[in-house]
């Protein structure tokens, strides 16, 4: 090959590998529909009923995750059956809360979009008056705006799984309790009292599970009406704590780490790699972790592969 021939080569193959990288980056567009729902659901191990206010049906909603730069187009749909008026509040989201955020009356829906610019973990909820009822009620859930690579500052977790944390307020029609934090009984953990923990209710039936080693990362908002949370592993220790989840905010070798209100933060536990251990996920503030706010995280050889995985983060 002649000397121009190698520089015609080599200067394709950087092009080729500069069109790869750009059409790696190239943002998309996520489409996210929701449905309001009005409807009774299961708030602990028991089957225990509460009328409800959701998306989708269930508490919390579900996850919706983009890549830095991507833009989210959203409709929520508010059917003729329900009673109230909806909305939703994406706390990643930059745009005018008389708009996007206005409230939908029952049989009408509501579209809008936005660009996912901040890179981190947000809450989303509904904004509908009164608004502390409607969060109480169910209606909340997580965006995950992930940055658009992995770093040695945000490396790449084995698991990842998504906890949301709320106040559980028996008398649904009680706003003024509500606003003085005077009726709650329960604190719920992705929409039920002692979901993940076997140990204080012997009618739970799921735990986190991880292998010995691996890098779990939990995605955590407190969706509490007026209570921050303590976020603390017993048996470990938070490798890293990403506050807002943001790669750019990091904090090591944490033991707790508050979580405000209507905040949320992204945190990676690692367990011994030569032993199976188990962890007690915590809120610190004993009047809510021992109403329900404990997750058990058990590392195990033979740990459900699945678990932890893929779309399978909100168990």
């Amino acid at each position: 090959m002649t000397k121009t021939k190698q520089l015609i080569f080599m200067g394709a193959a950087v092009a080729l590998t500069a069109f790869i990288g750009v059409q790696h980056a190239v943002a998309k567009t996520v489409h996210v529909t929701m449905t309001a729902m009005e409807k009774d659901v299961v708030i602990d191990n028991k089957g225990t009923k509460y009328p409800a206010w959701t998306y989708d049906g269930s508490i919390p909603g579900k996850v919706v995750r983009v890549t830095e730069g991507d833009t989210v187009d959203f409709t929520l749909i508010n059917p003729k059956e329900n009673k109230n008026s909806h909305s939703i509040d994406f706390h990643a989201a930059e745009v005018d809360v008389l708009d996007e955020f206005a409230g939908v009356k029952p049989g009408e829906s509501k579209h809008f979009t936005f660009k996912a610019k901040r890179v981190g973990l947000f809450m989303y909820h509904c904004g509908a008056g009164p608004m502390v009822q409607h969060i109480a009620r169910g209606m909340y859930g997580a965006i995950i705006v992930d940055p658009k690579a992995y770093t040695a500052d945000y490396p790449k977790p084995d698991r990842e799984y998504v906890l949301i944390q709320s106040q559980f307020f028996p008398d649904a029609e009680n706003v003024n309790a509500m606003l003085e934090n005077s009726g709650w009984t329960n604190s719920l953990i992705n929409g039920k009292i002692f979901n993940y923990d076997p140990v204080h209710d012997a009618n739970a039936t799921k735990v986190l599970m991880s292998k010995p080693g691996e890098r779990v990362r939990i995605f955590f908002v407190n969706a509490n009406i007026n209570m921050p949370v303590a976020f603390h592993p017993i048996a470990g220790i938070w490798d890293r704590v990403y506050q807002n989840g943001s790669p750019k905010n990091i904090l090591h070798d944490m033991q707790t780490y508050g979580v405000p209100v209507a905040g949320a933060s992204t945190f990676d536990i690692v367990s011994p790699a030569d032993r199976s251990t188990n962890v007690a996920i915590v809120d610190h503030t004993m009047s809510a972790a021992l109403r329900g706010a404990i997750t058990i995280l058990m590392n195990r050889p033979d740990a459900d592969p699945t678990l932890g995985k893929g779309d399978n983060i909100l168990p």
